[in-house]
């Protein structure tokens, strides 16, 4: 082989091997590049940011997120909010208010010495008057220990009354208008015990020199209710056979279960108590008095005797004020049922 020869091989060797190692080098430089990252680029005058466009990434993401976080944050602070101010309901609101009632049937004991007054009530001007419970709109319930310088009166008010209930019965008014039942129970005597029910209680005399009084009252205050009854009825004829000319203001209907409480009333004239025991059967009620309706459904009866104006106890099936005249009569009355 001549040199000629071995010359043209060795050229066309570096010629080979150039042309293989341009497109590694090239390779090489390529795959250094993605090491590094893809970096933002301007493609037509545009941004790319990795995979696409940075103005395709959403930018209110985090917004978003911190919308959600203030919201959650608000209605935590308003629950806890609520939990620190206990809601009323209606039915706390009842809880409430017959709570405030209960206070009312609490005993309250008063005592004192008073130097009466002139009575202010109209046609009374002479007369002298120590108010030992003033009115009120509830009605009281107790009893007096009293002593006094002289004999003296026992008041009650009943009322107001409505407008023309005031019917033969005695009142008392200090304008002329706003009308109370008078309950005047004279006992004869400057000391002692009463036991009442009204809306309002004095002690009274007709004299028109001021007179000394020292009490002790114990008494609860309660509103109007099915326990407390304050009313001026009219008596009607009494449906009972055999009493067709008397007259009858039944206070408490007949009932199974037996009625007891306290009375204090003021009549247009002297009336009888009447109480009620039964129902009986005509066998049971012989040698007995009596009252019946119907001749098959009887009760016992007690027929009292009493003053127009006056304070009792009472027990029994049904309970009423009761004459023997024909014409009606009137009462004003507070009741307090104990049963």
């Amino acid at each position: 082989m001549t040199k000629t020869t071995l010359l043209a091989i060795f050229t066309v060797a570096v010629l080979l091997t150039g042309t293989i190692a341009g497109p590694m080098g090239l390779i090489q430089s390529a795959d250094a590049l993605k090491s590094k990252g893809t970096p933002v680029s301007p493609i037509n005058s545009k941004q790319v940011c990795g995979d696409r466009l940075c103005s395709e990434i959403p930018k209110e993401v985090k917004t978003e997120e911190k919308k959600k976080e203030v919201k959650t944050e608000k209605k935590t602070e308003a629950a806890e909010k609520a939990k620190e101010v206990p809601k009323k309901d209606a039915k706390s609101e009842t809880m409430e208010a017959a709570k405030a009632v209960a206070t009312l049937k609490v005993p309250k004991t008063v005592t004192g010495v008073l130097t009466s007054v002139q009575d202010p009530g109209q046609g009374h001007e002479s007369h002298q008057l120590a108010i030992i419970l003033p009115p009120s709109e509830n009605t009281y319930r107790g009893h007096l220990t009293y002593t006094a310088s002289e004999n003296i009166q026992l008041v009650a008010l009943h009322g107001p009354l409505k407008a023309g209930m005031a019917k033969g019965q005695a009142t008392w008014s200090t304008d002329g208008k706003t009308k109370f039942g008078l309950t005047f129970v004279d006992k004869e005597t400057s000391a002692g015990v009463w036991q009442f029910s009204g809306n309002a209680i004095a002690v009274h005399t007709m004299n028109s020199e001021p007179f000394t009084v020292s009490y002790s009252v114990t008494y609860t205050e309660q509103p109007r209710g099915e326990k407390i009854i304050v009313k001026t009825i009219t008596s009607v004829q009494d449906p009972g056979i055999g009493h067709e000319s008397h007259q009858l203001a039944l206070l408490l209907p007949p009932r199974d279960q037996a009625y007891s409480g306290h009375l204090t009333y003021d009549a247009s004239e002297p009336i009888q108590i009447v109480t009620l025991i039964g129902p009986l059967t005509k066998g049971q009620v012989i040698g007995l008095p009596s009252w019946t309706t119907d001749g098959e459904t009887y009760y016992a009866l007690s027929l009292v005797p009493a003053k127009a104006a006056g304070s009792t106890q009472f027990s029994g099936n049904a309970f009423g004020l009761h004459t023997m005249n024909e014409t009606p009569f009137t009462v004003s009355y507070s009741l307090v049922l104990t049963k």
